[in-house]
This record gives structure tokens, C-alpha cells and sequence, in this order.
């Protein structure tokens, strides 16, 4: 499946609270996602490389699965 992330999402990782969280963090925690999202769903404790422990929020369109945004703990 295609993972597909908002330019939101890409500018929220050089905030603080999402610093050490990469795109490729985000593209693996989307990927690890079983079944279908048809209405934008928080998920929750996915772990980046660098230990940071973040959220995404993502829906399943047309052209693969969308992340909106990711929150940073």
C-alpha cells in the first residue's frame, strides 16, 4: 500500500515535541496499520528510531493511506 504524507504532517516534525521523528518513522508506523481506515483514526505508540514515542492520524483514500498528521509525546 502507498503511504502518502500530508505536507502538514512533514512541517509538525520540526517542532519540538515531535523532534527526532523522521518521515521514514512515519511511513513504517503507517505501514504497520492492519486492515482498512475509512474515517481519519488516531493511532497510537508507534516508536521512531531515535526512541521518540509518537501518534498519527491517518484514512485509507483512493490512492493509498493518507497520514494527516503526527503528535509527538
Amino acid at each position: 500500500m502507498k503511504i502518502i504524507v500530508t505536507m502538514h504532517a512533514k512541517q509538525r516534525l520540526y517542532e519540538e515535541r515531535q523532534r527526532g521523528i523522521r518521515v521514514d518513522d512515519i511511513v513504517r508506523a503507517a505501514s504497520q496499520i492492519p486492515g482498512h481506515v475509512p474515517v481519519a483514526t488516531r493511532f497510537r505508540s508507534f516508536l521512531s528510531q531515535s526512541g521518540r514515542t509518537f501518534d498519527i492520524v491517518a484514512k485509507d483514500i483512493a490512492q493509498g493511506r493518507l497520514v494527516i498528521t503526527v503528535i509527538g509525546k
